[in-house]
């Protein structure tokens, strides 16, 4: 992946694409796959904003027999399925467990029923996928195991629990930066911290974008036949620059708050009964309730999620204390043996999501539960202009392949084959059951320099590109020891992050490129370290360095 804003200005695209988190990524990668030409434009880094600020769940719709929505279940499944498929290295198991308590509506006898059906739903949940990702029948637990694995529960009619196995992405970062990479294979333009500041407009139709580089100020045009726009919560903003009147009405906003924490639960993830009334207007059956989720990841706990309308600016979103400890609170009420206090916090995210206006009297936001294609031709006489407006992370490759079939309608031209669905992303193999044995094979021949603990890192966050990396250290073997002792980041990650996948600033590399600081700052050491290393690479001074490491040191302080 190599920044080349000159190539970016001389071209003509098929599709010009405005933003670069997840539905950006996906759809440049599911076009140039399926042989469009693709320019992709990110004002910031890759996958900065919403992204990156997840709960991390690849989950087959389970929550939606409440809506009866059989449909949606099924895009679920079939979604994520094809993230199991084509990246085995990055999506894995996550076993849940939701405790029942009655015989309602939260009993054990109307969950049992609610397994059997999604698994009905599922039956091929498991076609074509790596065996270490195969998902087993839900079943009902004692609640003896309920309390064993979660001690501390309400047991006042605690009669059980629902077992069900979901995924979980190893690292949505790595991921997003996979389908990139697959985009680039196959002649994909890409170009992170490139603004666009207007639209080209010729003949009544939009046949471009204009744009500005963030970092060196120059001012240039892309040229696209048609411009898609998945730019999450920047839509208004972007539609605001086609300079006149549209019918596009403006998306509302919820800030969606998640918790990185202290082990709270382990093996199981932990849906539990916030206890707070909520009313979903949508559900036929109306739990009364909402759901907090406590998921294991890697060596902490992610817990959310809660939603609140935003009004505020998209550029400058992040926590309040006072949202934090909210969240603090209400998962202690949920769950009492959870103990959580202000400090067991060690990092927190914080995303925009679209929302819906209903329940504003119960001062309660809801989440848009389905995703959008726009056709601004159809919409407000505008030629040239798709809009892509997702929901959730799951369905990306999805809602990515349709908003590609209108781009090929509005080019005149019959939508190609989809092949994306069994073509692995950078990093995987095509074949079943590769990925358990590639493990193996690279533990056993790893070399002396490398733990087993760093191997299998560098192969769950890069598959079968862990050798593209190492191979940076073959003139230099430090390169190949820790970045710091508490992280199995190796030095030739940072290199690889700089050389091959545009890492222009020193949070790139610490919160997007490795997981240096994903469980809280690596400390002053490791950032100072880091930023050296980047200074040498990228020609930076003293006061860019500086200015760096500040920069990334404020990420992890909330909102005043």
């Amino acid at each position: 992946m190599k920044r080349d804003l000159i190539k970016l200005s001389e071209g003509i695209y098929d599709l010009v694409i405005i933003g670069g988190g997840i539905y950006g990524a996906c759809v440049a990668w599911d076009a140039s796959r399926r042989g469009l030409s693709v320019a992709l434009l990110e004002k910031s880094d890759f996958g900065q904003a919403t992204s990156f600020n997840s709960q991390k769940i690849i989950h087959g719709g389970l929550r939606y027999l409440q809506h009866a929505d059989f449909k949606r279940m099924r895009e679920s499944i079939g979604a994520r399925r094809r993230l199991m498929r084509i990246a085995p290295h990055l999506i894995h198991l996550l076993p849940c467990i939701m405790p029942t308590y009655g015989h309602l509506l939260q009993g054990k006898e109307i969950m049992r029923i609610a397994l059997m059906i999604n698994d009905l739903i599922g039956l091929d949940r498991n076609d074509y996928i790596d065996p270490q990702s195969y998902i087993s029948r839900g079943r009902i637990v004692s609640r003896a195991e309920c309390l064993r694995v979660f001690p501390g529960l309400w047991e006042a009619g605690l009669n059980g629990g629902a077992l069900w196995y979901d995924s979980q992405a190893y690292n949505s970062e790595r991921l997003l930066l996979s389908f990139l990479h697959s985009a680039v294979q196959a002649g994909a333009e890409l170009a992170n911290y490139v603004e666009v500041t207007g639209f080209i407009w010729e003949g009544g139709r939009i046949a471009g974008v204009k744009a500005q580089d963030v970092l060196g100020g120059d001012h240039f045009q892309v040229r696209g036949k048609i411009v898609v726009n998945p730019s999450g919560p920047w839509i208004n903003q972007v539609l605001s620059l086609l300079g006149r009147p549209h019918k596009t009405p403006p998306m509302r906003l919820a800030k969606v708050l998640v918790l990185l924490t202290r082990p709270i639960v382990g093996e199981y993830a932990l849906g539990v009964w916030s206890g707070q009334r909520y009313l979903d207007e949508d559900a036929p059956i109306n739990k009364g309730s909402r759901l907090f989720f406590i998921t294991p990841w890697h060596k902490y706990n992610l817990v959310g999620t809660t939603e609140q309308p935003y009004e505020g600016s998209v550029d400058h979103c992040r926590p309040t204390e006072g949202e934090i400890q909210d969240l603090i609170n209400q998962v202690n009420r949920a769950y009492p043996g959870a103990h959580l206090r202000r400090e067991d916090v060690l990092f927190f995210y914080t995303g925009l999501l679209p929302r819906r206006d209903k329940n504003q009297n119960e001062g309660q936001v809801q989440i848009a539960k389905h995703y959008r294609l726009i056709d601004h031709y159809a919409l407000d006489g505008i030629e040239g202009l798709l809009s892509v407006i997702g929901v959730k992370l799951t369905t990306v490759t999805d809602v990515a392949r349709k908003a590609v079939d209108m781009v090929f309608r509005k080019l005149g031209k019959v939508p190609s084959p989809d092949l994306n669905s069994a073509t692995p992303l950078w990093g995987s193999r095509a074949e079943v059951g590769w990925f358990k044995d590639y493990l193996a094979t690279t533990l056993r021949k790893r070399p002396s320099a490398l733990d087993e603990e760093v191997v299998r890192h560098l192969v769950h966050n890069y598959g079968t590109e862990d050798e593209r990396v190492m191979r940076y250290a073959e003139g230099n073997s430090a390169w190949l020891t820790r970045v710091t002792k508490g992280s199995p980041v190796i030095w030739a990650e940072i290199v690889h992050a700089i050389r091959d996948e545009m890492a222009q600033k020193l949070s790139d590399v610490i919160l997007r490129r490795t997981e240096l600081g994903e469980g809280g700052s690596p400390g002053d050491e490791c950032l100072a370290a880091c930023a050296q290393m980047m200074a040498k690479e990228k020609g930076w001074d003293r006061l860019k360095t500086e200015k760096e490491i500040d920069e990334v040191k404020a990420i992890y302080k909330p909102a005043q």
